[in-house]
């Protein structure tokens, strides 16, 4: 992930505004932080220096007084800027860097096309599908190598037949929280959430990134505590009293050995939201 940047009152933008030129933007930070050397797109900013086209004046202003050598330095440079530029997009993002923005977790949002939803959510997992509002991914995986061995790396999903038999459904407080879980480490975890003075706060993000799923929306879990009850107790249990059926890849690739998992998918009639938290060691 970018290195968190420091809050600022710098301009935002709404998340509805000036999409295009947003979305071209993220993408040539995106591919200048992994190392790709790109000319700076021709983004069309608007006159009137608000929302969107300030925002977007702003970045660019960033971005051409980061130094370019030493190539390590204008890499982090990048990362923060980016970081900050997803931040202040919309709100969501902003929930979704601070809730998971520092621990081995994945988050992506695809589009509902199919009356089951288990092949929308297999889509996601395989990173087939964009996010339908052009909102913030969390996938440090994306361009790993592993993925020319294991295309969904880390996730080795079963068959949309089998998802029935691996994910169980969740109330949506469950839901809210199991997700603030994910902000823990599966080991060495110095802070449960439970136990954290903001632990309020990490319940607030995490029921702002379910707010956009709306009222209607189905929750599921791998979480095998939920077979029996939609409303497991996250909170006590923590990553570490969490069980649940795997969805990740028994491989060992690049010097990394996956070993827990806890997943929770939200279904809508237009969206299917994706969240997994991984450990590994």
């Amino acid at each position: 992930m970018p290195p968190s940047a420091a809050p600022s009152t710098e301009p935002t933008a709404d998340p509805t505004a000036d999409r295009p030129a947003l979305d071209l933007l993220d993408a040539y930070l995106e591919a200048r932080w992994d190392g790709r050397d790109l000319p700076l797109p021709d983004v069309m900013v608007g006159d009137s220096g608000d929302g969107a086209g300030e925002l977007l004046h702003w970045v660019i202003g960033q971005f051409r007084s980061i130094p370019r050598e030493p190539k390590g330095a204008f890499g982090r440079g990048v990362g923060s800027l980016l970081t900050e530029f997803r931040s202040r997009r919309c709100p969501w993002n902003a929930a979704a860097l601070r809730l998971l923005g520092d621990v081995y977790a994945f988050a992506a949002t695809g589009p509902r096309r199919q009356e089951d939803w288990a092949r929308d959510a297999l889509a996601v997992l395989h990173r087939s599908v964009p996010d339908p509002r052009g909102w913030l991914r969390l996938d440090c995986d994306r361009n790993n190598a592993a993925r020319h061995t294991v295309p969904a790396y880390p996730f080795d999903p079963p068959a949309a037949s089998e998802f029935p038999d691996r994910l169980y459904p969740l109330e949506r407080e469950a839901a809210v929280a199991a997700l603030a879980v994910m902000t823990e480490e599966w080991q060495s975890e110095p802070a449960s959430v439970r136990s954290r003075p903001d632990r309020d706060a990490v319940l607030a993000d995490a029921r702002t990134l379910l707010d956009r799923y709306g009222p209607t929306a189905r929750y599921w879990t791998n979480a095998t505590a939920a077979a029996s009850d939609p409303s497991p107790d996250f909170l006590t249990a923590g990553l570490q009293g969490t069980r649940s059926h795997g969805f990740l890849t028994s491989a060992y690739l690049g010097g990394l050995d996956l070993f827990e998992d806890l997943g929770l998918i939200a279904v809508t009639d237009d969206e299917v939201g994706v969240f997994w938290s991984f450990g590994a060691c």
